[in-house]
């Protein structure tokens, strides 16, 4: 019977080849060769009796066929995966998460969602990647990544968004760059300073750099940077005045090492949003997407 020779494994090629347009693509998403998939819709398509795909130029796309087979495959795939989670132990599920990163979000909360997943899901292998949001968004939209935390949301309808938290940010400096700390400061005041922060394509800098030109007198010197961690070593070697999300410089403020600039004009939150490609379907990911919500939830009743 045809049904006895189709797997699992050439469905979710398929779907894959289908939503990437490329065999070669495919390998590299399911850690495997392209000979391999090439081999796997070979196999899928001389068992249907029937053409999936048209190859021209290196250019693919879907035949009639194939795309009458598309709803039974993405169907197939989530029963499939329903069924593994109505059998299977969460910690016994497996798989690869490729998981894109912010980079504030390495020196903020995600050691803690990095460990609760890894209790949850012994099981799952992560690769890690850590991006500027422009980046992230790029890789999500080209589906090289299967989930990503960064400044969002995704302006791409093949993207789900999840609205997470949003930091808190302050203005902060080294005890020695000698500014008042009792009283707050006009951004004015704090333009005599450089002032370190985000990269120009973040809401931070283009209000910050509104503010400035709107109320300063004198020229203001900023210094945008895509590292959190660069902005975060500058400020404490007193280059200048520097926008830090409160939670990366906590431990900075208690030990004295930094101070909290208090000024007139208060800094924007950065907005962190979760997302993932919605084509094809990956039942992980809702999985993971229920985790960071729970994990959020957790983090703001801290």
């Amino acid at each position: 019977m045809i049904h006895e020779n189709i797997n699992l494994t050439q469905i979710q090629t398929f779907l894959w080849v289908a939503s990437l347009k490329s065999f070669r693509k495919t390998a590299e998403k399911m850690n495997t060769t392209q000979p391999a998939i090439s081999s796997r819709i070979a196999r899928l398509e001389e068992t249907l009796g029937v053409r999936l795909f048209e190859r021209d130029n290196n250019l693919i796309r879907l035949t009639q066929k194939g795309i009458e087979l598309l709803p039974y495959a993405e169907k197939l795939l989530r029963t499939s995966s329903m069924l593994v989670d109505r059998i299977c132990r969460e910690e016994e599920q497996q798989g690869t998460l490729r998981l894109g990163i912010s980079e504030t979000v390495v020196h903020t909360c995600l050691p803690e969602f990095i460990g609760t997943l890894n209790e949850k899901f012994p099981s799952l292998d992560l690769e890690i990647k850590v991006e500027t949001t422009l980046n992230l968004r790029q890789e999500l939209s080209e589906k090289r990544l299967d989930f990503a935390f960064l400044m969002g949301p995704v302006a791409d309808f093949q993207v789900e968004n999840h609205e997470l938290f949003e930091f808190e940010m302050i203005w902060t400096a080294a005890p020695a760059l000698g500014l008042p700390t009792e009283r707050p400061l006009s951004l004015d005041e704090l333009a005599a300073k450089p002032i370190i922060t985000y990269t120009p394509n973040t809401r931070l800098y283009i209000e910050l750099t509104r503010q400035l030109r709107k109320y300063t007198e004198r020229p203001a010197r900023v210094f945008p940077s895509s590292s959190a961690a660069a902005i975060h070593r500058l400020a404490l070697d007193g280059i200048g005045v520097a926008t830090l999300p409160r939670q990366m410089v906590h431990r900075d403020l208690a030990a004295g090492h930094l101070q909290e600039i208090h000024c007139d004009w208060r800094l924007p939150g950065l907005r962190f949003t979760a997302a993932y490609p919605t084509d094809p379907y990956n039942p992980m990911t809702e999985k993971i997407i229920a985790h960071a919500l729970e994990m959020t939830r957790c983090y703001q009743n801290a």
